[in-house]
C-alpha cells in the first residue's frame, strides 16, 4: 500500500518536530534513551512527546475556524497557556453566536 502524499497533521509539524520523531522511532519509543540522547530529564521528554500529540491531534481535526485553530496551535506550543486560549475560544464562539 503505497502513500500518495504527506498526511495534512504531518505537514504543520515543524522540522524539529520530524526530527524529534525520528529520533523516538529509532530508540523503539524509549523516553528515557531519548533523554539521554538530547540530556534532558525524562520529563522532559515526555512533556515534549505530549505536545506533538496534541499538534498531531489538532492536525488530524483540522479545525474548520482558522481563528481557533490558531488559538489552539498557540497553546499547544506553549505560547498561551490553555486557560487563555480557553477563554478566547469561547469568546470568539460567542460573538459568532450573535
Amino acid at each position: 500500500m503505497a502513500i500518495d502524499r504527506v498526511p495534512v497533521w504531518m505537514e504543520e509539524l515543524e522540522d524539529e518536530d520530524v526530527a524529534f520523531i525520528r529520533r523516538f522511532v529509532l530508540a523503539s519509543g524509549s523516553i528515557k534513551q531519548m533523554a539521554a540522547e538530547y540530556g534532558v530529564t525524562y520529563p522532559t521528554v515526555r512533556l515534549r512527546l505530549d505536545r506533538l500529540i496534541e499538534k498531531i491531534r489538532l492536525g488530524e481535526a483540522q479545525e474548520a475556524d482558522a481563528y481557533v485553530g490558531l488559538v489552539k496551535r498557540l497553546a499547544v506550543d506553549g505560547r498561551l497557556d490553555y486557560a487563555t486560549a480557553r477563554l478566547l475560544i469561547n469568546e470568539y464562539r460567542k460573538t459568532k453566536d450573535v
